[in-house]
């Protein structure tokens, strides 16, 4: 599945395909997020709602 991330070095938005799932746990909540990778290799991360990381398949 492809997205839309944030690239900080370059300050722009891209689309690329999600490569992994994560939940993190922040003084007990839980944190939802997928990663990418740019074109060179870097790795993005972006926090999606609940919604969007159950309906995210890999």
């Amino acid at each position: 599945m492809r997205t839309m991330f944030y690239d900080v070095k370059t300050r722009q938005k891209i689309e690329t395909d999600v490569t992994d799932k994560v939940e993190y746990q922040v003084n007990g909540k839980i944190r939802y997020a997928v990663k990418g990778k740019t074109s060179d290799g870097r790795n993005l991360t972006k926090f999606v709602s609940q919604s969007d990381y159950e309906s995210i398949s890999l």
